[in-house]
């Protein structure tokens, strides 16, 4: 690593840290903790998983660095500050650099066997077509249990590295463990495939509740060894592409933090079977927890009274493909309406008058219904190598917050 590369850092890293001790930080932080503290307030807009490799204006996603490690680093901080100075929208900036603690697992027993096909060399959302390794009971045996082991080695040689790259530009903290991301569903159909699995609801549901528990044993054993060996830290900002700041949290274990699960692949599920095969299985893992965050893409309007058997309930994501009035409804003022706009509006050409109309139809509804409510703009497998679709999508759900909530 060069004294190049190092310069080349610390200069992205104080840029950062301005924005990350400003005012206009400040209020955005208190508007995402206000509104998971179920307060209305003005919405949290954020946009995630965007397709970086598409969105390069005059050269300011281009790392310069020679150093593999300084180029992470260097890229982190350049999407940053790309963010905050073309997106009308909130941002999740910490005053220090975070480097989590390590820790090595033996692994479950199988890995992924799959083809997969590209449409775009570039892009990393691909199609895959997975073979399945669960097709019969006995291979329920091949799933294991992991074991886990503490690497403080491995810590002590990233604060290191990164001490030595960042300089005194930003403060660099090793933390702990934060929110709890198990979308166990998502796995298992990586292995036994979706239209397997449909079909085992019906045929072999015993089966299918041998290897849903093999996914709660494996997670238990995980959250075991964190809380144990680790440190949980409940400072964690990014709950899954929202936003995790909250209010009250004591600072014990997993109950000083978030839980956030789904199964995107019963969208088509009786509302019985959805609490049979999933959420009868997110309830003792949500319980080790102060608040769950529930749902992804799966459409919820008619699953609400199962989900709601969630005793900490906070949050509940809002896909497009559900009915709004009903989700509105429903969670009124009581859970943070967790809206995810649709990523098609902003795949080829933004319509300035399709996302008006969108957010309109949101806000409108949730102020009816007194809901706190957060715009989450995520899953953008393409933007068509515009920059401008998302710029404009921002701005656009902007304006409108600012004629419902006022200006920020």
């Amino acid at each position: 690593m060069t004294q190049k590369d190092k310069q080349i850092v610390r200069e992205l890293a104080k840029r950062y840290l301005e924005c990350a001790a400003s005012e206009q930080q400040n209020k955005m932080n208190q508007r995402m903790r206000d509104t998971n503290d179920l307060k209305i307030v003005r919405p949290p807009v954020l946009m995630d998983e965007i397709p970086w490799y598409q969105m390069d204006i005059d050269g300011e996603l281009t790392c310069l660095c020679e150093d593999q490690g300084a180029r992470n680093v260097e890229t982190f901080f350049r999407r940053a500050l790309y963010r905050r100075k073309h997106f009308r929208a909130d941002t999740l900036f910490e005053p220090f650099f975070r480097v989590r603690m390590a820790y090595d697992s033996s692994g479950i027993g199988l890995s992924v066997k799959e083809k997969i096909l590209r449409t775009d060399g570039t892009n990393h959302i691909v199609s895959h077509d997975y073979v399945d390794q669960l097709e019969d009971e006995a291979a329920l045996e091949l799933i294991k249990i992991p074991t886990f082991t503490a690497r403080p080695d491995k810590d002590a040689k990233a604060m290191e590295f990164y001490t030595d790259l960042l300089g005194d530009s930003i403060p660099v903290k090793l933390c702990g463990v934060g929110t709890y991301y198990d979308a166990a569903w998502d796995q298992i159909m990586r292995f036994h495939l979706l239209e397997s699995v449909l079909y085992d609801l019906y045929d072999r549901p015993e089966y299918l509740h041998a290897i849903r528990q093999r996914w709660n044993d494996i997670r238990m054993a995980e959250l075991d060894f964190v809380e144990s060996h680790l440190k949980v830290d409940p400072t964690s900002p990014n709950l899954h592409c929202t936003p995790a700041y909250v209010s009250g949290l004591a600072e014990d274990g997993w109950k000083a933090t978030w839980y956030r699960t789904m199964a995107q692949g019963f969208s088509d599920v009786s509302p019985e079977m959805h609490e049979e095969f999933d959420i009868n299985y997110a309830l003792p893992l949500a319980k080790r927890f102060a608040y769950t965050y529930y749902g992804c893409c799966e459409p919820l309007d008619r699953k609400l009274d199962v989900v709601f058997k969630i005793p900490n309930l906070r949050k509940v994501g809002v896909t497009p493909w559900a009915r709004e009035e009903i989700m509105a409804e429903r969670l009124g003022g009581n859970y943070v309406y967790s809206r995810k706009p649709n990523p098609a509006n902003v795949a080829v050409k933004t319509d300035p008058e399709v996302i008006r109309k969108e957010t309109e139809t949101t806000v409108k509804l949730c102020q009816k219904y007194g809901c706190p409510v957060e715009f989450t703009l995520k899953d953008i497998s393409t933007v068509s190598h515009r920059p401008e679709n998302l710029i404009v999508w921002a701005q656009t759900v902007s304006e409108v917050l600012d004629r419902y909530y006022g200006e920020v």
